[in-house]
């Protein structure tokens, strides 16, 4: 199979990266684009002003490679070409692919224009801010730019895509979250580093970014594998959230002012998420290792976690959470359920923080590792209220 390379094109580096990718689908027998390391411009990187648009049958090759967003780009390092703002009615794509070969580094950029997700207000200095709600972007300030962040901040973005697989890449100081996924069914995710810190410095001065999470997965979301992913974010590490709307008050497609690029409205059981298998996880972060979230009715239902190290520095918040306060109406009873976590290893205030009247979950042969007494602990919850949850050998580790 011939590979197509973005050298072979003239323009800017998205241009140039874009041109390739559509050649690809439009040539037969080749449908991979490899990004190599060396830059027919002489550099050693690809910088790109907005988003690579992916369609259906796309293999990017990130051929020991560093990608990274420019300082004049709003928008993601890769989305999937079937969503954006102007699509109001998005299709599904099919099989796409992100493989990294060798060294294969994607990272924000230097001084990046906005950050945070759709509830933060933009600022240059977060010393001067009283509210807490804020995120240091360039455009903090600037008549006529918009003043928060959205789903632009995602460095890879996934939507109404039925086969998808990422591997063995490199994630730095994404925008918002690092990866995150709407509507999104057969998904493959290993061998993945993260580093998305609190802080950046911009001109020799250090800024506060929020909203770094790892890899979220939104409504929608079914038979997903996530294994072999380490590292560290400001924010939740894998975040599994079903919150949003009822389809009585849908929110639009391509809302420019939602963290999420499709609607962000459940429309019944098929956009519950399910049959997740989570694996080999190894992670430090302020908040938490895994949250999983859901609010009303809507559904989170048939996940499975086995090996899960964390680290919380403060140890704080807690290394699993199942149910989440504070995201609209409470989980309904046993809309989150058959939850099964083994061989977790973590600090923070507990090792599993139950919220919800969950339902049918097991947790077993795991150690908590912080400084409280009791590993599994029902907050702002009525433990009466769940429904057969089995914890087996919850130990505490020896402090």
């Amino acid at each position: 199979m011939a590979h197509i390379s973005p050298n072979n094109y003239h323009g800017s580096d998205i241009e140039r990266i874009q041109a390739a990718v559509d050649a690809a689908i439009n040539q037969p027998g080749s449908n991979e684009v490899v990004i190599p390391a060396l830059n027919s411009n002489g550099t050693g990187k690809w910088i790109v002003d907005s988003a690579v648009l992916l369609p259906s049958n796309t293999t990017v090759i990130l051929d020991n490679c560093t990608v990274q967003l420019s300082n004049e780009s709003r928008d993601n390092m890769f989305r999937s070409n079937n969503v954006g703002a102007s699509v109001a009615s998005p299709e599904w794509n099919r099989n796409i692919q992100i493989i990294g070969k060798g060294t294969a580094l994607l990272k924000g950029a230097e001084n990046p224009r906005a950050t945070g997700d759709g509830g933060r207000k933009l600022v240059l200095d977060h010393n001067q801010e009283k509210h807490w709600r804020i995120s240091y972007g360039s455009d903090a300030g600037k008549e006529g730019v918009k003043q928060t962040g959205d789903w632009r901040n995602i460095m890879i973005l996934m939507a109404y895509v039925n086969g998808f697989s990422m591997k063995n890449v490199m994630i730095e100081d994404s925008h918002a979250w690092a990866v995150s996924f709407e509507r999104v069914h057969n998904a493959e995710l290993s061998d993945i580093k993260i580093k998305n810190s609190e802080y950046l410095t911009v001109n020799g001065k250090k800024v506060k970014t929020a909203n770094k999470d790892g890899i979220d997965l939104r409504q929608g979301c079914k038979k997903f594998t996530i294994n072999n992913i380490s590292g560290y974010t400001e924010d939740d590490f894998i975040a599994l959230s079903n919150l949003g709307s009822g389809p009585d008050t849908p929110k639009p497609h391509g809302n420019i002012d939602s963290s999420m690029v499709t609607a962000s409205t459940w429309f019944g059981p098929e956009d519950d998420i399910e049959d997740i298998t989570i694996t080999n996880i190894d992670c430090a972060s302020p908040t938490r290792a895994i949250a999983i979230r859901a609010s009303g009715n809507k559904g989170v239902h048939h996940v499975k976690i086995n090996g899960l190290t964390f680290k919380a520095p403060h140890e704080r918040k807690d290394t699993l959470l199942i149910g989440g306060q504070g995201y609209g109406e409470p989980s309904f009873p046993g809309k989150i359920n058959n939850i099964i976590a083994t061989n977790i290893i973590g600090n923070g205030n507990c090792l599993i923080n139950i919220e919800a009247a969950i339902a049918d979950c097991f947790f077993k042969n795991s150690t908590y590792t912080g400084p409280e007494k009791l590993p599994v602990v029902y907050n702002k919850i009525d433990a009466n209220k769940v429904r057969n949850v089995v914890c087996s050998n919850i130990t505490l580790s020896p402090r």
